[in-house]
């Protein structure tokens, strides 16, 4: 039967541009289908579903928007597999959650247990599943049998992403409606929930993968392979995304980079245990996705009682710059007023001075840092009591009047004389961590999360883990920091967490509590900045864990890592921009030799690593002469200049295949200004280099190219022995069609050292 157009349309408000289209047909086979058609032009987006019959939904189009989309009704025709010999009456054709009902044969993406035995389900539509709210529908199935209300969502952002999550009730579904299950309400046991795994398919074209992987000091390390048939899973199973989790899992065409090549990706936006994967089965196109990772026992479900996944996104691109570029508008529209607040220039103490504290060393730092044009100064670890090293006080949040005595010497003296400098004042805390040398775990041992009540589990870094799943333990923490906030006037809060979760079961409830202990996290992010408007929180785990869109939905900044390296940085800061834009990246100039592996750098180099993201100096100023201090000052200002650039810029990372160099920007929303970065990271294949692509520019439009100011004089840092044409104050003018597909050459660097350059349409 070929279906033309016989369906209705449901429009969002034209303000918004997200469209949601509804059409209905029959197979050719008679079965009724509807077919869902989702779109956004502006962001160059579009998600075809369909429904054949009362199965679940399945994804069969995502992609750009189409030009005659009526004519997909006809799909369910178009791609429904064949049966084949040696399978089931049906082929496997995966829906949202595909289960062995419907000829699954994959890893399990729904886990459910009644009384310890699991639960075969088989979910079909209510009589009026789709509810559409602008740019998201929201599709009601049930399973009958098991007595099971299934509602999923799916959305279309303004930035171009797709998110998609579920909710499962026990009998009744959370708006009160009555699950229509045949057994009794009354008969329902409670429900155990352990895995709702979410997934987006991708073409069969997409046959390579992209993750992270890395430690401590080497966080988002890419790694590559082919996505073969078989399951690849990146695992967080330590209570937050660890160093090694990946924050997207990237499926493309053979080769694709930052520029070219289709690129799918998959991110889940979660805080606590998750896992994405990848997989495709002989049956099956690949699927990429995943979940939050529960462990069991922990999400128990009594009737009428509900567990609602994370939201999953899904980005398309060409090329992982666009891909990026749809994550980046998507947190930048969580956090609207950085439009009307430039990001401000932080010093933070911990590498300058470690447990050093005293009023008089901060004091002359504070002095140090305003003449440097800092905006925002942070006092780290070692103001609270017992505080001299890492192994005592955690979790005795009141100031250690041994080092901040009351009067004019005061941890309230020194913030009332930063904020007297024209700075704003941050202090460093730990709340979801506790030293058993402490004075809250002896008199409350029973806050620390333990399995076993004979035995602590593994410390990390002298550590424990505090419940904040305990009421008790929760409103000690957050009273803490409020009252912190009030007395000190504090602008900005560090928020590190340093220890890996394990065995994480809650004395209070006896149950593992990741989940509960994740969304208490994100209710004292959110209380504290609803209490004190203006607030702001960065987001630290031992540097560059715990990022994700869960926790950025309430951060304002996120510590890339705890090594300021500006080499290792180099990749760091590249991936991390992958899922986070610029002005949220904490991006600083650290010492030399770095305290994290003892490589020497220029001045230069580390200051050319951190100027794209929210810049930073981890760096006892009181220890430089005056040349290095005025050098400082001119980079802190050359940032300022292009700042507001960065915040609203789109980053572009271009390809290259000589593994020795990076070549990094940011290109202005009107495509007028960017500005770009060109590091030489060691010794090149060629000498000198070859000409670099500039990617992200106007086609039609023709550019000056020019070094930036702090840039221009290469001596010291630079080998080449005759001038470059074009590194000069004037420039030189050229087509940025050019400069996309020709390039320029950048100048001949010695390793480890880095330049930037501008380009201003003409």
């Amino acid at each position: 039967m070929n279906n033309v157009v016989n369906g209705t349309d449901r429009t969002t408000a034209a303000n918004e541009g997200g469209t949601w289209r509804i059409f209905k047909g029959k197979a050719n086979d008679g079965t009724e289908s509807t077919t869902l058609y989702g779109e956004d032009r502006d962001a160059d987006i579009a998600v075809t579903l369909l429904m054949q019959g009362s199965d679940l939904p399945r994804i069969v189009q995502w992609g750009r928007p189409m030009a005659h989309p009526e004519y997909l009704v006809n799909c369910n025709d178009a791609v429904r597999p064949q049966r084949v010999s040696g399978g089931l009456d049906d082929t496997d054709w995966p829906s949202i959650i595909p289960t062995q009902a419907e000829a699954w044969t994959g890893s399990d993406r729904l886990v459910l247990r009644r009384d310890g035995v699991e639960l075969f389900c088989r979910f079909s539509t209510t009589d009026d599943p789709i509810a559409i709210d602008g740019r998201r529908v929201a599709i009601t199935t049930i399973d009958e049998v098991q007595g099971l209300t299934l509602l999923w969502e799916c959305e279309i952002t303004q930035s171009g992403l797709l998110r998609q999550r579920a909710r499962l009730s026990n009998g009744r579904s959370t708006d009160g409606s009555e699950s229509d299950g045949s057994r009794a309400e009354n008969e329902l046991g409670t429900l155990s929930v352990d895995k709702i795994e979410l997934a987006y398919p991708v073409p069969e074209e997409a046959s390579e993968i992209l993750s992270t992987t890395g430690h401590h000091l080497r966080e988002r390390s890419p790694q590559r392979q082919p996505f073969n048939i078989g399951r690849v899973e990146r695992l967080s199973m330590v209570g937050r995304p660890d160093f090694d989790a990946s924050l997207l899992m990237t499926a493309g065409v053979p080769g694709f980079g930052f520029s070219h090549g289709e690129a799918y990706s998959a991110h889940v936006g979660w805080s606590g245990n998750s896992v994405l994967s990848a997989e495709r089965t002989t049956y099956t196109q690949g699927l990429i996705g995943g979940a939050e990772q529960l462990v069991g026992g922990e999400m128990q479900l009594g009737q009428g009682e509900s567990y609602t996944t994370p939201w999953v996104y899904g980005s398309y691109g060409e090329g992982l710059n666009e891909v990026a570029s749809r994550f980046h508008g998507f947190v930048r529209s969580m956090h609207p007023l950085f439009a009307k607040k430039p990001r401000p220039v932080i010093l933070n103490t911990w590498e300058a001075v470690y447990f050093d504290h005293s009023f008089d060393t901060l004091k002359a730092l504070a002095d140090k840092a305003r003449d440097s044009g800092v905006e925002r100064f942070v006092v780290d670890d070692g103001w609270f009591m017992h505080r001299r090293d890492d192994t005592a006080g955690l979790g005795d949040w009141q100031i250690d009047p041994a080092v901040w005595p009351e009067g004019e010497k005061s941890l309230g003296a020194l913030a009332k004389y930063v904020h007297a400098l024209g700075m704003e004042f941050g202090l460093w805390f730990e709340p979801e961590m506790v030293n058993p040398d402490s004075d809250t775990a002896r008199a409350h041992p029973d806050w620390i999360m333990h399995a076993n009540r004979d035995r602590l589990p593994m410390q990390g870094r002298s550590q424990q883990v505090m419940d904040l799943t305990n009421p008790e333990a929760y409103a000690y923490v957050f009273d803490a920091m409020d009252t912190l906030v009030d007395s000190l006037g504090i602008d900005y809060i560090k928020w590190d967490h340093n220890k890996l979760v394990t065995e994480p079961v809650s004395p209070y409830s006896g149950l593992p509590c990741v989940h509960a202990q994740t969304e208490a996290v994100y209710r004292i992010f959110k209380t504290l900045k609803q209490r004190h408007p203006g607030l702001e929180i960065e987001t630290c785990s031992s540097g560059g864990g715990r990022v994700d869109l869960g926790i950025l939905e309430f951060a304002d900044r996120i510590w890339a890592s705890d090594c300021v390296d500006p080499v290792e940085r180099a990749d760091i800061q590249r991936y991390t921009s992958l899922l986070v834009p610029p002005e949220m990246i904490g991006e600083h100039v650290g010492a030399s030799p770095a305290h994290s592996t003892m490589r020497a750098t220029s001045q230069q180099m580390r200051m050319a690593m951190a100027f794209f993201g929210h810049l930073g100096i981890e760096w006892d100023l009181q220890k430089q002469d005056d040349e290095a201090l005025q050098h400082l000052a001119q980079w802190v200002e050359a940032y300022k200049r292009n700042r507001t650039m960065f915040e609203h810029g789109t980053v572009v990372h271009a390809d290259s295949s000589d593994p020795a160099i990076r070549v990094d920007g940011i290109v202005s929303e009107d495509k007028s200004h960017a500005v770009f970065r060109f590091t030489q990271l060691t010794t090149s294949q060629h000498y000198p280099v070859a000409p670099i692509r500039i990617p992200g520019l106007d086609a039609e439009g023709a550019y000056t190219v020019r070094p930036l100011s702090v840039s221009l004089d290469l001596d010291g840092i630079g080998n080449g022995q005759s001038e470059l044409g074009w590194w000069n104050e004037q420039g030189s003018v050229l087509p940025g069609e050019f400069l996309a597909e020709c390039g320029v050459r950048p100048p001949s660097l010695n390793p480890a050292q880095a330049v930037l350059f501008e380009l201003v349409r003409v």
